[in-house]
């Protein structure tokens, strides 16, 4: 595994904002990091990337142990932080080989150059860092943490600030990288998400809730399947209550209902229905959104 991460924890004072977490990623995936604010996706990463210290429990990155090899790991891990800092009064090209020469990179110039091409930075390199907008100083963030090629991308909301045409643009350049790194990848845009991951670990008050691909998550059972059926007379409401599996059924318009369940319940709907002689004019499934996963695994009380 080129992530690894055993029991581990980080205490502030009398808070706990990371409790003995648990989980593996391999080389080529791009996972999502999500939580709510304050969950410990911000502390996590920076534990991964050698910026804080752990208070108990391993992490290895590449093969090498995050407290026990620190220069190894930072020379195998390229990081984004939320807030990008960044020198607002040097060029960037200026920066981007100063980075390289801190990597201590062969060839500095064909790799800046390579770089900046990779992120859409061609128009933008003979400017200060300063007289960039927000978007293009993602952008060399990104080129920042790409720079000396490592193998695992840590990017905590890389996409913030970027209008729609950027954001496909660098979620493009993180597709291309993915094929043979790991990417790991906190955001609260959900969309980027599906664009993107693999696979989605969601963090919880310090404690990971989920950790799978995300059809897996829908059929787990842990979130709520809603089926709509459409018929063409009234029936009795308490028919479909009945039917084994159902959580809820109500009305929501004329000859039409809304089911509610774990799992896809329509062959046991249709075969509870048909002795009525009500003619099913339509049965839809209504796919739980990433979103809707999201709020049940970290606030139920957001689920209608």
């Amino acid at each position: 595994m080129t992530v690894k991460v055993i029991n581990l924890k980080k205490v502030f004072g009398e808070q706990v904002a990371v409790n003995s977490i648990n989980f593996e990623i391999g080389q080529g995936e791009i996972v999502g990091f999500l939580g709510p604010n304050g969950a410990g996706k911000s502390t996590t990463m920076k534990m991964l990337t050698g910026f804080l210290p752990p208070t108990s429990g391993e992490s290895w990155v590449a093969g090498y142990n995050v407290e026990q090899n620190p220069l190894e790991v930072k020379r195998n891990i390229g990081y984004l932080p939320e807030h990008n800092p960044l020198y607002l009064d040097v060029y960037v090209k200026e920066y981007l080989l100063f980075c390289a020469g801190i990597f201590k990179l062969n060839k500095k110039e064909e790799r800046v150059k390579d770089i900046i091409e990779k992120v859409g930075l061609t128009a933008e390199y003979k400017k200060k860092i300063g007289q960039l907008s927000k978007g293009y100083r993602q952008r060399v963030g990104l080129a920042q943490a790409l720079l000396h090629d490592p193998k695992v991308l840590v990017l905590d909301e890389p996409t913030s600030g970027l209008d729609p045409n950027q954001i496909v643009e660098i979620r493009n350049v993180i597709k291309e990288f993915g094929k043979d790194k790991t990417v790991i990848l906190s955001t609260h845009i959900m969309q980027e998400v599906l664009a993107l991951c693999d696979k989605v670990i969601i963090i919880n008050k310090g404690v990971i809730v989920a950790n799978d691909k995300v059809q897996n998550l829908q059929d787990s059972g842990k979130t709520k399947t809603i089926i709509i059926v459409q018929l063409n007379k009234e029936i009795e409401l308490k028919l479909l209550q009945e039917v084994p599996g159902v959580l809820r059924a109500k009305r929501i318009g004329t000859n039409k209902y809304e089911v509610e369940c774990r799992t896809d319940l329509r062959e046991q709907l249709f075969f509870a229905i048909a002795p009525t002689g009500a003619a099913i004019i339509n049965m839809q499934l209504e796919q739980q959104s990433l979103e809707d996963i999201f709020k049940a695994l970290t606030n139920p009380n957001l689920i209608k």
